[in-house]
């Protein structure tokens, strides 16, 4: 019966093992493109490491994950994928002519800002960066169609089942719309905002994604960035922002 008493390699397969299966859930979740590049290192290290020690149970993990790992490459960084293969076969003509349409676009998001400004209709427009955000954008409801002054302004009437929530947007898309997003817990921010002011502060906290937020009270815009919130931003320098992030 002693083949039933596990040896110390053993136990260091089996703790192994389970640290693997947990980070990998962790890196799910996350499902930014940095997290995944680190959990790529990791994989890679424990195969050494296990080919080294022996280590049969880990072994036989990571030499399944392994017959997989190309086709899971492709689904995880489709969209970098994407974008690099248009960078390389577009031409200047064409590159600048997306630069242009980029610029259309985001001039229509600033135009819906100004309207809902004027109306004094509540809104939350969160630009994605370089942190994916697609975690938030699974609770919300998907859109995915391109800016528009009809849609925005469809999303955020009040009497659409639509308005609650921030909407997310990545690049020239409307991803999500009725998005939940993170309150902030600063009381220095607490004691003065609603919950649509706290949610963009909490997003940019979380991530380097900026908020773009419309008061019902008042019309006045607000930033909110780097966990910090900027109030009564002028339409230039909103402008001047949306460009940056497009850029």
């Amino acid at each position: 019966m002693t083949w039933l008493i596990p040896q110390f390699r053993d136990i260091v397969d089996i703790i192994i093992i389970s640290f693997l299966i947990y980070h990998s859930i962790s890196i799910v979740r996350k499902s930014g493109g940095y997290q995944v590049l680190g959990g790529i290192l990791l994989l890679v290290i424990l195969y050494i490491v296990a080919n080294a020690a022996k280590l049969r149970m880990l072994l036989s993990v990571l030499n399944f994950i392994r017959n997989y790992w190309v086709l899971g490459l492709i689904i995880i960084f489709q969209p970098e994928i994407r974008t690099i293969l248009t960078r390389f076969f577009l031409s200047r003509g064409l590159s600048g002519f997306r630069r242009r349409d980029s610029t259309d676009v985001f001039t229509t998001l600033v135009d819906a800002v100004s309207s809902m400004s004027l109306r004094k209709t509540g809104a939350l427009i969160v630009l994605e960066k370089k942190r994916r955000l697609n975690e938030y954008i699974q609770n919300g409801e998907p859109i995915d169609a391109k800016i528009s002054l009809r849609l925005i302004l469809t999303i955020f009437n009040p009497r659409s089942s639509l308005h609650d929530g921030a909407i997310i947007i990545r690049g020239d898309r409307i991803l999500a719309a009725k998005v939940v997003l993170p309150l902030t817990k600063k009381s220095v921010y607490v004691q003065d905002f609603g919950t649509r002011h706290l949610a963009g502060i909490g997003i940019s906290e979380l991530t380097d994604a900026i908020a773009i937020i419309v008061s019902e009270q008042n019309g006045k815009v607000s930033i909110a960035r780097g966990g910090n919130i900027q109030h009564g931003v002028a339409f230039e320098e909103l402008m001047q922002i949306v460009s940056d992030v497009a850029g």
